[in-house]
């Protein structure tokens, strides 16, 4: 009986899992095939005779400028990732191994600044760039960026560099690093 028991619930799971990747893995796979269609339509009444085409990617590599937009996009990204990554490390080291005033209630205001919608403050924003003529440009967007990620990044980072013993510090500086 036990054994029986074993492999309903194991077939429970699957099929479970086997739903999951159904409802996950269809709109994916639906959106991959209308691109393939031709016209406008990304429903169909029937399913057979559906005639597959490159024209929209044609269109897209053509007509448009996305290899720009792709390229703007991958230099924002990494420019954000890496300063982001400079900025917060430092700080949420600084937060989470050193003693100073203070230290409580701006991390309480860290923890403030996330509950609030990122779009109350777009109008402030706008301005502010706006007077710095720094709307349209890159460095105007990665201070956008990274400073709307520096809360929750930071808050993250310090949770992790709190669970890393302060003696690895110690045994640090006593084998000579810094």
């Amino acid at each position: 009986m036990d054994k029986f028991l074993r492999k309903i619930s194991t077939l429970l799971v699957y099929l479970f899992l086997i739903c999951n990747s159904i409802l996950v893995l269809g709109p994916v796979i639906w959106t991959i095939m209308a691109s393939f269609k031709k016209g406008n339509n990304l429903f169909s009444s029937t399913f057979s005779g559906i005639e597959f085409t490159f024209d929209h990617y044609i269109t897209l590599f053509t007509d448009t400028p996305y290899m720009q937009w792709y390229l703007n996009t991958f230099i924002l990204a990494t420019a954000n990732m890496l300063i982001s990554l400079i900025v917060v490390t430092m700080t949420a080291y600084v937060f989470s191994r050193y003693r100073f005033r203070g230290k409580r209630n701006t991390l309480m205001s860290i923890l403030v600044l996330q509950m609030f919608p990122a779009f109350l403050s777009m109008t402030a924003i706008y301005i502010l760039l706006s007077k710095a003529n720094l709307i349209d440009t890159y460095t105007g967007l990665l201070l956008v960026y990274v400073t709307g990620s520096l809360p929750f990044m930071t808050w993250l980072v310090k949770g992790y560099f709190d669970a890393i013993p302060t003696s690895l510090d110690e045994a640090a500086k006593i084998d000579g690093a810094g």
